[in-house]
């Protein structure tokens, strides 16, 4: 098996990417074969090493947050950056979890016969090969390399520059664990270098990627679909909205929102938008704005609600905004077809939530809107592959070809007609 390259800072990135692109077709045209029990094998081997290797992969991360530091990187994102042992834990979690999914690899989809006397299965086969293009968040390695072997894909990842050194050490473990299984080394490659070239080389390698994923803000995944020659699974901003209707209950409502926009700031997931129906809030107040100002949020709004002490004036980019902060805009509407107006205006077909115990609302709310997910009295902090039994995420893709939504294992996936006859002839 080919030894991984050396990370570095200066190389000749064309070359370096040619070699490592065709490294990973090799090992793709192995994988389509590979048997579950090898992939089983190899990624509770990596989860094993990961933990073994926890020390090393937090000093890993202390240099890459002393970098992020010295960037002038902001608190949201450093802690998307940060791991601990609980984080690391999470990883090994992940990827026992992705283990012990079933295989997708060879499912018949479909099985049916013909008059002419011809079988036809329809059955699930690999992509072939992977790039996954992603920023900050260390934890993507792990996820995306296992979600790609276990659909039998080869993956090529390029890690934002920030999580260089934690990226690498994650990575080390998963070339551990496919040793291991008898897979070949390849399988899972982490482009060495932080030059940006690396990421222009892969969106134009048609001869050796067939498909990218970009997991990031707002600037690389716009790159990637400017300049992909790829084809591109995208994932854009995550300008999620909660809508509190007329009918939401209020205890269900304030640990929503609170959830919502404060689990995590740093995630796709996290709220950006609040919007409250005039009726809920003649009925309450101003309760689930005082929550956020409580927590410490920024509340940035217009009219009737800048009479709610502590709020501020929204800006007119602020509605349509991912701020990634401690940050929130909130608007009043009229009901839940100006909410539906507001969200297809301003979102990005991620996740919207709607809060109410009216079941007509509530359906009206999911026909009417085709964001990538749409929830029910439930925080949009669950926009999460591991949250929907998919073991990992490689990202949520909000366009509507191929994947939609969480890409796990089964997104991961196309699928071959396999055509049985007896020496069938076509008349």
């Amino acid at each position: 098996m080919t030894e991984s390259l050396p990370m570095t800072d200066a190389t000749d990135i064309p070359a370096l990417m040619a070699d490592i692109g065709a490294r990973a077709r090799a090992a793709a045209a192995e994988l389509a074969y590979a048997s579950p029990e090898r992939k089983y094998a190899a990624l509770i081997g990596a989860a094993e090493a990961v933990w073994a290797a926890r020390d090393a992969i937090g000093d890993s991360n202390c240099e890459d947050l002393a970098y992020a530091e010295a960037k002038g990187l902001s608190a949201a994102m450093t802690d998307r950056l940060m791991l601990d042992d609980r984080r690391i834990r999470a990883i090994v979690d992940g990827l026992r979890a992705v283990a012990e999914q079933a295989d997708p690899v060879g499912q018949v989809l479909a099985d049916w016969d013909m008059p002419s006397g011809l079988n036809i299965r329809r059955v699930r086969t690999p992509l072939g090969v992977v790039g996954v293009i992603y920023e900050s968040r260390p934890n993507v390695t792990a996820d995306a390399g296992a979600l790609c072997l276990k659909a039998g894909n080869a993956v090529i990842l390029r890690g934002g520059s920030e999580s260089f050194h934690s990226s690498r050490a994650i990575h080390d473990c998963l070339v551990t664990g496919l040793r291991q299984a008898g897979l070949p080394s390849d399988a899972i490659q982490l482009v060495p270098t932080r030059d940006r070239a690396a990421v222009s080389a892969m969106l134009t390698a048609t001869d050796h990627i067939d498909v990218i994923v970009p997991r990031g803000g707002k600037g690389l995944v716009g790159l990637v679909q400017r300049e992909a020659r790829v084809p591109v699974f995208a994932h854009l901003e995550g300008i999620c909205h909660v809508y509190a209707d007329r009918d939401a209950d209020l205890e269900k409502a304030r640990r929503v929102v609170l959830n919502a926009k404060t689990r995590r700031t740093g995630i796709c997931g996290a709220a950006e938008c609040l919007l409250i129906d005039w009726q809920f809030y003649t009925k309450h107040g101003a309760v689930l704005i005082e929550d956020l100002l409580a927590a410490g949020v920024e509340v940035r709004t217009e009219g009737e609600l800048l009479r709610v002490a502590g709020t501020v004036r929204a800006a007119p980019d602020d509605f349509g905004r991912e701020f990634l902060d401690m940050i929130i805009a909130a608007k009043l509407v009229d009901g839940v077809d100006e909410a539906i107006a507001h969200i297809r205006r301003y979102g990005s077909n991620h996740t919207e939530s709607i809060l109410t115990e009216n079941d007509t609302t509530a359906a009206r709310f999911f026909e009417r809107l085709d964001s990538a997910i749409l929830m029910r009295n439930a925080s949009t902090q669950f926009a999460d592959g591991g949250e929907f039994g998919m073991g990992a995420e490689i990202g949520i893709a909000t366009g509507k070809m191929h994947a939609r939504g969480p890409v796990g294992a089964e997104q991961l996936t196309s699928f071959k007609y396999l055509v049985t006859g007896d020496g069938t002839i076509r008349g």
